[in-house]
């Protein structure tokens, strides 16, 4: 590399090109090891998060010192200062505390030591609370160690990362240089444990199901193939937990609820990623209407876990619209009027609507309106409820409103977030859709759902009555977090090469 390169992923510039700069931190670490025997120690235990001294100390007046000594660990952000004394900021992942270093306390040479570390350097560091006389509450700087090399430059602290692509493929890089990207994962987890939390609190029971499956189901989606040597068969990834969930429910699970990975392969946008984590939960003697009110009290207990400050209202009653209503109202067109493939196509192309017709089914053109002139405009919570028998092969028919089921898909922020069924129990009524979905793969509908006689053995042996719901958690934490990409909330989201 000439003189002037740089690393694109730490911005890191100048005379010296980015060979030269790690060779140069390399050779630092081993003068390190020669001179300090306690720099790169195994452990550097019993630390405290940052966020807890500077809340537990927000008291302290400025130029207020105290005696009080405390242990802190992580990577060097910033320096400054000269002569006898320096300040340095140190981050960990729950915040930033600035470091008051003084050659009369360390030493000289370990006062040296401990300024000329490069940016980016992990530091344990022990010492006492203090508030500067400029108002920062600081750490003095007692003893230390180094407790592992940066060999490479951390991103620029003012810039950051400016490539969306390289924050994706680079997380850990992503993670170093944005308090602001940290503590979007640090709510993904609250919101995850939010939700185990209310779902072990309601009483239901948190199982696991195979995720690799000799037959995929529960949705209309391809799958991702694989081949087990051993067993001499092909498998697929899961793109659902529900047959088997509802399995459960015939062996007397009565609540029972997966959390994690599903796997489906179609495109990757701005709301798919091929692998994806779900939240399926199934409860005897309920029905959708009652799921409808488990999903809110989710929902809250989710933003609650976050303490949610958004523009969206998750405390009142969500809105609630039919399939037909909220398509008549977005388009004009009445569904239940043009209850054919020919007479949707016409409806369609009547009002110059661009949905693909073209060799499409009744329910495919019926969805595409759906998804592309309803779900956008649905910023605030609404369930869309009583969706067409041809879209719902598991949900159960509608008690009232013929060639409907009862199902709702709940949106918020213009997003899809839930989906939910009176889960149909009829083993001989499934059975007729089984063979519905077969034909439709006959005709060469890549998305049917395969026939599958072990779940119809497990339906003959009594399902109870039961709602189900299935919660995608990447789309939630976006509703929760305000960003527009499921790659924001993805830790590493599926890339191209």
């Amino acid at each position: 590399m000439g003189g002037t390169e740089q690393d694109p992923a730490s911005g890191a510039q100048g005379k010296h090109g980015l060979h030269e700069l790690i060779a140069e931190r390399r050779a630092k670490a081993e003068r390190l090891r020669r001179s300090d025997a306690d720099a790169f120690p195994y452990t550097f235990r019993d630390t405290e998060p940052i966020a807890s001294i500077l809340q537990h100390y927000e008291h302290l007046t400025d130029g207020e010192e105290t005696e009080d000594s405390h242990r802190v660990a992580g990577r060097l952000a910033a320096r400054r200062g000269g002569g006898g004394a320096a300040f340095l900021d140190l981050v960990d992942r729950s915040g930033k505390i600035q470091l008051h270093a003084r050659a009369d306390v360390l030493g000289e040479e370990a006062f040296k030591r401990l300024t000329t570390l490069d940016l980016g350097d992990l530091l344990g560091v022990e010492g006492a609370v203090m508030r500067s006389r400029r108002g920062e509450l600081s750490l003095r700087v007692d003893a230390f160690q180094v407790l592992a090399k940066a060999l490479r430059p951390p991103p620029d602290k003012h810039a950051g990362l400016s490539d969306v692509e390289l924050r994706h493929r680079r997380r850990e890089l992503d993670l170093i240089a944005s308090e602001e990207v940290r503590r979007l994962f640090l709510d993904r987890a609250k919101i995850v444990s939010a939700v185990r939390s209310y779902l072990d609190g309601a009483g239901f029971v948190e199982v696991e199901t195979p995720v690799l499956q000799p037959l995929y189901g529960g949705a209309l989606s391809r799958p991702f193939t694989t081949h087990h040597n051993a067993l001499e068969r092909t498998l697929y990834l899961r793109i659902a937990t529900e047959l088997y969930l509802k399995r459960l429910l015939v062996g007397g699970l009565e609540k029972v609820y997966e959390l994690g990975k599903d796997f489906r392969n179609e495109g990757v946008s701005t709301k798919h990623n091929p692998e994806f984590t779900m939240v399926e939960f199934y409860e005897a003697y309920a029905d959708y209407e009652d799921e409808a009110v488990r999903l809110e009290e989710l929902v809250r207990a989710a933003a609650h876990a976050i303490s949610y400050s958004g523009q969206i209202d998750f405390a009142s009653p969500w809105r609630r619209v039919s399939f037909a209503e909220a398509i008549a109202q977005a388009t004009g067109i009445d569904l239940l009027a043009a209850r054919d493939a020919p007479a949707l196509a016409a409806a369609i192309a009547e009002r110059a609507l661009e949905v693909p017709t073209e060799d499409a089914t009744w329910a495919q053109m019926a969805d595409a309106l759906l998804s592309k002139f309803v779900e956008p405009s649905l910023m605030a919570p609404t369930f869309v409820l009583d969706y067409p028998v041809e879209l719902s092969p598991f949900a159960r028919e509608h008690r009232s409103e013929p060639g409907l089921v009862e199902r709702w898909e709940a949106f918020v922020g213009g997003l899809e977030i839930a989906n939910a069924f009176s889960e149909l129990n009829d083993a001989d009524a499934q059975r007729e859709r089984f063979e519905a979905q077969r034909r439709a793969a006959e005709r060469g509908e890549l998305e049917a759902q395969p026939f599958d006689e072990l779940f119809l053995e497990a339906l003959e042996q009594g399902m109870p009555p039961a709602g189900g719901v299935g919660v995608g958690i990447d789309r939630l934490v976006m509703v929760l977090a305000g960003v527009d990409s499921i790659r924001e909330v993805v830790l590493f989201p599926a890339m191209r090469d």
